[in-house]
This record gives C-alpha cells, sequence and structure tokens, in this order.
C-alpha cells in the first residue's frame, strides 16, 4: 500500500513538476524558432561542429551530440541515482508497494511497442522506432499533476514516479541492448576496466566523488568509442556510487543526487528539450500524422500507454497481487495513466537512437512525440480536473 512520503520525496516531487513546466517553456521556444526567420541559425547551430579538449587530446562532436550524448549520460547518472537509491531505501524497497508500478510500467512499454509494431509491420526501416512510444517523461507529467492541486491524492503521484522510473530503467536496458552500434573489443575492455576501478572504489568505501569522476569521465571517453551509447556510461557510474545501510549514515548518493538535481531539472534537460524538438511544420497536414512513423508514435503514446497501464493494473489488483493507492478511485487512476502517454524527452531521446542511420524519419518522430504527448496532456488534465475526488487531509501539506 503506497501511504508513507519521504522527504526526499517531497522534495522530488517539487522539482520535477516545476521542472516540466520549464520543459514546456523550451519545447515552445523551439517550435517557434525553428519556424521562424531564425530557423536556419537553429538549426545550423546544433550541427556546428565543437572541440572539446586539450590540444590533441579531446573529442570533436557536433553540438546536438554533445547534447545528447554527454549531457544525457549526466541525465541517466542523475536517473540511476534515483532508481538506485528507490530499490534500496525508497518507494521500490518494498515489494507490494513496488508491485503494482512495475506491472503497469511494463504494460505501458509493451502495449505501445505492440501498437507500432502492428502499424509498421513489413517496413524493416520504421520497424526500428518500436521503443519510441514505451516511454515516459517524468518531469512533464508530474508538472501536469502539480497543477491539479489536491484534486490528485499524493498515492498517485507517488505510483506515477515510480511508475515512470521503472520506465527510465526499462529504457536503459533498451539503449543498452538494442540501439548501440558495432563493438569494438578494445574500448570495449578499457570500458569495462573502468567499471571494475568504480567497482573497487565502492568496494573500498570510498566517499569522496572526485575520483569516481575522473574513472567516470575516461569510461565516458571509452564507452563512446566502444559502439555502446555513450549514456550508458552514466548508468554504470552511478551503479558504483555507494548509499548508506541506515538513515543515521552519511550517503554520498544523496549527496550527489541533490548536489546536481536542480541542474540536470533546469538545465540539461531543458536544454535537451530546446535542442530536439524543433521541427519545420511548414507543409503540414493531417496526412503527415498518418505516416507510419509518426501515427504509430501517436497512437502508441495515447492509445497504447493508456490501455497498457490500465488494463495490466487492473487486472494486477483484481487479482490481489497489487493495492490499489490510497484515496483514490478507477478515474483518477486512468487519468493518471492517460498522462503516462507524455513521452516527450525521453521519447525524442530514443527516437534519435532509432533512426540515426535514417535522419529523414527524424521529423515524423518529432512529430509522433509532440502530438502524441500533447493529447495526452489535455485528455489527462481534464479527466483529473472532472474526476470525483477526495479531500486529502493533510497529505499534501510539506
Amino acid at each position: 500500500m503506497i501511504n508513507y512520503i519521504s522527504k526526499p520525496f517531497r522534495w522530488f516531487f517539487k522539482l520535477e513538476s516545476s521542472s516540466g513546466l520549464v520543459l514546456l517553456f523550451a519545447a515552445i521556444i523551439a517550435l517557434i524558432i525553428s519556424n521562424s526567420n531564425l530557423s536556419n541559425l537553429y538549426f545550423s547551430t546544433l550541427n556546428q561542429y565543437l572541440f572539446i579538449g586539450i590540444n590533441n587530446f579531446g573529442l570533436k562532436l557536433s553540438v546536438i551530440h554533445w547534447i545528447n550524448d554527454a549531457l544525457m549520460a549526466i541525465f541517466f547518472f542523475f536517473v540511476t541515482l534515483e532508481i538506485k537509491r528507490e530499490f534500496i531505501q525508497g518507494e521500490l524497497s518494498n515489494t507490494k508497494q513496488a508491485l503494482l508500478p512495475i506491472i503497469a510500467a511494463v504494460g505501458g512499454m509493451l502495449v505501445p511497442a505492440l501498437i507500432y509494431i502492428y502499424i509498421n509491420l513489413g517496413n524493416s526501416e520504421t520497424l526500428n522506432g518500436w521503443a519510441i512510444p514505451s516511454a515516459t517523461d517524468i518531469a512533464f507529467s508530474l508538472g501536469v499533476l502539480s497543477l491539479l492541486g489536491s484534486r490528485v491524492p499524493i498515492s498517485l503521484k507517488v505510483f506515477l514516479t515510480a511508475l515512470a522510473i521503472i520506465d527510465d530503467l526499462g529504457a536503459i536496458i533498451i539503449i543498452a541492448v538494442f540501439y548501440s552500434g558495432d563493438l569494438n573489443i578494445k574500448y570495449l575492455s578499457l570500458m569495462l576496466l573502468a567499471f571494475i576501478i568504480l567497482l573497487v572504489f565502492n568496494k573500498a568505501n570510498v566517499r569522496k566523488f572526485l575520483p569516481y569522476l575522473i574513472v567516470g569521465v575516461f569510461m565516458w571517453e571509452f564507452t563512446h568509442q566502444s559502439g555502446i551509447h555513450a549514456t550508458i556510461s552514466g548508468v554504470l557510474l552511478a551503479i558504483t556510487i555507494p548509499h548508506r545501510k541506515k538513515e543515521k549514515d552519511f550517503s554520498l548518493l544523496i549527496k550527489i543526487e541533490h548536489a546536481i538535481s536542480p541542474y540536470v531539472a533546469f538545465g540539461i534537460m531543458p536544454i535537451f528539450a530546446f535542442a530536439n524538438a524543433g521541427v519545420t511544420l511548414e507543409g503540414l497536414s493531417l496526412s503527415s500524422l498518418l505516416d507510419k512513423v509518426p501515427l504509430g508514435i501517436l497512437l502508441g503514446l495515447f492509445v497504447g500507454k493508456q490501455l497498457g497501464v490500465f488494463i495490466f493494473s487492473y487486472i494486477s489488483i483484481k487479482l490481489k497481487f497489487a493495492e490499489m493507492p490510497n484515496n483514490s478511485n478507477w478515474v483518477n487512476f486512468y487519468g493518471v495513466g492517460i498522462l503516462t502517454g507524455i513521452g516527450f524527452t525521453m521519447s525524442l531521446f530514443v527516437g534519435n537512437l532509432a533512426f540515426i542511420e535514417n535522419v529523414n524519419y527524424i521529423d515524423g518522430v518529432k512529430i509522433g512525440v509532440l502530438s502524441g504527448s500533447l493529447l495526452s496532456t489535455i485528455f489527462g488534465y481534464i479527466l483529473l480536473l472532472i474526476a470525483p475526488s477526495k479531500k486529502m487531509y493533510n497529505e499534501n501539506k510539506p
């Protein structure tokens, strides 16, 4: 039963809900600029190559690749810290509490993928985007919930947060398994060596972040050269960061999580949204949405997500595998299920990986993600607004 809210969660929710509004603003600005006289400057700047390093030691990538490979590695580092904390001491540490969002997340990833695959059957190129509608943007979805205040019980906010975290875990696995390139054994070995060194730091209970950071930077470079997507280095680094075993103990994990969270929420994610949400709408018509890629993503996010989350949750609750969140009913539960269709930044990120060799599909990805996320936002918000609700007593008080 989800009835206990820790202080870290309250802090996390406030951070994520407000950053969701910043994400929305960044996406709107990107859409405006990409359809104005500044569009050429916008796209040319993103494709401009930038060298970062000293003398001949460094790396030269386009601005968009620095954002999607380097900044997003920091994002996945942060997300993995959250996941690790939740499984050790948070909302996912209790099996009964964790079961409902886990089951719901599985349904929310499986059904959208099946819808996309069904629509794109027969086209091996577009089938590669099957994972795009399986993601949930935690910041954006919680941002929508924050606008509804106490009309949504805090237990459903916990449920949505836990589900989105598990979604992120699923996205990490999908990226590592399905969207990595040809492997370079030399750099793969160096990456694994760096990871082993980090594990030794963890075992030795090294409580300073600098040693982890230095090895982590090298591991990012090795991962980037190995053929595995560079963001996985952020995941591996976070796994090795030590966490306390008792409440009173010092936790390097929590210290880092709190230190970087504002930069991730109000820096990295808005930058990513601004760089990836821009799409030229000139010549766009209803027929554009009926192309297989945007249609598969649109239906996957708006239809598949809500059906997958609700059906899997309903069955698990009726079979008593899991319990209904406190003070909720099937109407507002379904409303939250609709909000999981806000894929936005995570779906855009997966889309960039899925069609890295077929960039002509990227605009279709953006159209599908933005339209599916928009529909999920509007219909989820309206349903939660009109849904019967109970007063949450003091649940929503800090």
